[in-house]
């Protein structure tokens, strides 16, 4: 039998725009940790905290942390970071 402990659902769009609700829609299975990576440089900390309220988390490379707000900064994670958590 497969380990499910193992699974994480990852979604790639090169904008986030409203795309990132399509990862919650593709994967309903009640806990799966969530992922999305991306090259957009930055989003709206409204949407950031909408993201976060679904459990869904954001991995967008490190040089690209800058572009986003400094009170939304940590709660992204670097491609590294994800690479080490998952």
């Amino acid at each position: 039998m497969f380990d499910v402990n193992g699974l994480r659902l990852v979604g790639v769009k090169t904008t986030c725009k409203d795309r990132w609700r399509q990862v919650l829609s593709e994967g309903r299975r009640p806990g799966l940790p969530r992922f999305i990576l991306t090259l957009q440089k930055g989003v709206s900390t409204r949407q950031m905290e909408e993201m976060r309220g679904h459990g869904l988390s954001l991995v967008v490379p490190q040089p690209l942390h800058d572009h986003f707000a400094p009170s939304d900064r940590p709660h992204l994670l670097s491609v590294a970071e994800f690479l080490a958590h998952a």
